[in-house]
């Protein structure tokens, strides 16, 4: 399973539609996440990729697309 699966299926886990989102489609904007499902996907994220998103990023726009969510990820190692 590639990072993208992974990342789709948390986001689906969260979303408030069943759909999958486009990866560049905006996930706050379309509707499939809003700001309070935004910390349950971090800690998912966090779980799922070993990762620690320290509060200074937790920031919609850092993870408002699949993409930008994918990049954020690269960047942390």
């Amino acid at each position: 399973m590639t990072n993208q699966q992974r990342i789709i299926g948390i986001v689906k886990k969260f979303s408030s539609t069943a759909a999958t989102p486009d990866v560049e489609e905006s996930l706050f904007a379309s509707g499939y996440l809003d700001s309070f499902a935004l910390p349950d996907m971090i800690g998912a994220l966090e779980s799922e990729f070993g990762i620690k998103v320290p509060d200074s990023d937790l920031n919609p726009r850092k993870f408002d697309s699949i993409s930008r969510i994918e990049e954020y990820l690269e960047s942390r190692g």
